[in-house]
């Protein structure tokens, strides 16, 4: 599979995991709306909020990761894709294969990651 069809495959898999994420989401919406129960001081587990918020931050990394996919087709568009946005090193292509939305070289992540 070459490199393209990987990004394809991963955003239609994106695209239909927040597509189901969302019709989730509004069952949980409509369940709260015809419900009268006090989902706030329910001693059986979860909330209804609780539920709504979790469905809705999965939901929101799915379209990150959606948006940062779809980035990284636009900079292979350009010819950009294989160079680190912060030290102009190339890219590992094994790095771009395991995350095509990779914008920097291993070195320049791990740095990242270390001051977090």
């Amino acid at each position: 599979m070459s490199d393209e069809d990987l990004l394809t495959a991963r955003l239609t898999a994106l695209a239909a995991q927040e597509q189901r994420l969302l019709a989730q989401l509004d069952r949980v919406v409509a369940a709260s709306e015809q419900s009268n129960a006090d989902d706030e001081h329910d001693p059986e587990g979860a909330t209804i909020a609780w539920e709504r918020q979790q469905l809705a931050a999965v939901l929101d990394q799915v379209r990150r990761s959606r948006a940062a996919l779809e980035e990284a087709v636009a900079a292979r568009a350009r010819g950009e894709a294989t160079t680190c946005e912060r030290c102009g090193a190339t890219i590992d292509p094994r790095r771009l294969e395991a995350r095509p939305e990779a914008r920097t070289c291993i070195d320049c992540a791990r740095s990242v990651a270390r001051r977090r």
